[in-house]
Parts: C-alpha cells; sequence; structure tokens
C-alpha cells in the first residue's frame, strides 16, 4: 500500500489504513502510532479497536484492501495477501473514470 500512496496519490488515490487489533496488545494508540512510524507510513491509519469499521464493511480476515471509487461504492475486494497486480490495476482503473 506505501508504493500504491507514492505512485497514485497525486493522481487522486485516497489511502485509509484501519487497524483492527487481533490481539489486545495490538490496541494502544501508542503501539499503532510507534507502528505506523517504524514502517514509515505516509497515509491516516485509523485505529478499530471496537471492529466498527470491520463490521459495516463486512471484513472477514486480515489483511482485507477495499477500493472504494468516487462515489463512494465499493467497487473491488481482496482477502490475503496477493493479487497485487490485478488491485493495481482496478486501482488505475478507478482513477481514469470520472465523477
Amino acid at each position: 500500500m506505501r508504493g500504491w500512496h507514492d505512485k497514485y496519490e497525486q493522481a487522486g488515490l485516497t489511502i485509509v489504513g484501519v487497524h483492527s487489533p487481533e490481539f489486545f496488545w495490538e490496541k494502544p494508540l501508542a503501539k499503532v502510532a510507534e507502528a505506523t512510524k517504524r514502517l514509515a507510513i505516509k497515509f491516516p491509519v485509523v485505529q478499530d479497536n471496537g471492529f466498527d469499521i470491520w463490521r459495516r464493511y463486512g471484513v472477514r480476515a486480515w489483511p482485507t484492501i477495499l477500493l472504494v471509487d468516487r462515489k463512494g461504492v465499493i467497487r473491488y475486494s481482496h482477502i490475503g495477501e496477493g493479487a497485487y497486480q490485478k488491485t493495481e490495476a482496478m486501482i488505475t482503473q478507478l482513477l481514469a473514470e470520472r465523477s
């Protein structure tokens, strides 16, 4: 996601990371802030300790990528690692669309 952020931010891509902790020790804000700094994450990361965002978007597993179009419609989802080329192709397709 860091690479896509760097490559497509100027074209209009907005990435928002959502941290839904799997384990209790992943819940403290300080740990999330430290990890985003250590991993050089430049996009915003929200903390979802109550899994409200997770449930709202129907997420079932870590990691899950959702691509939402300019109108707020989920147009693509991928659960798990992989499918990077397919995901990037969808990013470029959505960025090329006009609102």
